[in-house]
């Protein structure tokens, strides 16, 4: 591997930050991240990926429907950013990679959806990973009540990966919200122990549950500038680290 630190990550990354300026999405923060994610390709990592549906739904929209139904939207809009991602990947892979090599990616999801993507089948998604593929999980767990955080630690604990990448659309772990206070505490290294001490909340409960009882460490930093993915995949000093 080429400079990297890791030989397979789980990248998750906020659909709140592919979708700009008013936008559910943004072509060029589309086509930026793909580069990156190329690039790390290219290194020699394995690549899974979780996508957020922040850019197109996020949460219940009002109080008159219910949860199970909003969750199930949310799944859907999932897979609809993870086929954009795909289709970009593929379209940048063909000219980014040395002549007579080609990118491919595959999109899984947790429920059947005919003939737009495969069904997720772990053993599937091991051999597409293990042949260079770039994998990304769509539709959450397939159940309403969970996180696409919890899709995210769930899928890289079953795929053994070593690192899960949250690219989100804040640069560290803080205390608090830094947008609303600015004195709020940025955190570079902690342990699991320590989030859980201090009641930081790194993702939902589940999904940091699972991530501790999996040793899997996480790694929190920002989208905002696409080259972070290319720093956090070579270990560099990037973001909050959470580990055992």
């Amino acid at each position: 591997m080429d400079g990297a630190a890791y030989k397979r990550v789980l990248i998750k990354l906020s659909g709140e930050a592919l979708g700009v300026d008013g936008k559910d999405f943004s072509q060029s923060a589309f086509e930026e991240t793909a580069k990156s994610l190329l690039r790390i390709a290219q290194m020699g990592v394995e690549i899974a990926l979780v996508i957020g549906a922040g850019n197109i739904w996020r949460g219940r929209r009002g109080p008159e429907m219910d949860r199970p139904t909003a969750d199930y939207m949310g799944m859907l809009a999932t897979v609809i950013n993870a086929l954009y991602m795909k289709d970009v990947l593929c379209r940048l892979g063909r000219g980014a990679l040395p002549a007579g090599a080609n990118l491919d990616a595959r999109v899984q999801s947790a429920f059947p959806i005919g003939p737009v993507c495969e069904p997720y089948s772990r053993d599937e998604a091991l051999r597409h990973l293990e042949q260079g593929r770039i994998v990304l999980f769509a539709a959450g767990t397939g159940h309403p009540f969970f996180s696409t955080d919890t899709t995210a630690a769930l899928r890289a604990a079953e795929i053994g990966a070593d690192a899960l990448l949250m690219a989100k659309n804040v640069d560290f772990i803080y205390s608090e919200d830094p947008k609303k206070n600015p004195n709020a505490q940025r955190f570079e290294d902690l342990s699991f122990d320590e989030a859980l001490r201090l009641n930081l909340k790194v993702m939902d409960a589940s999904a940091f549950a699972l991530c501790q009882e999996s040793a899997l460490p996480i790694l929190c930093f920002g989208l905002n500038d696409p080259e972070n993915l290319i720093r956090a995949a070579r270990g560099e000093k990037i973001g909050t680290l959470v580990h055992a």
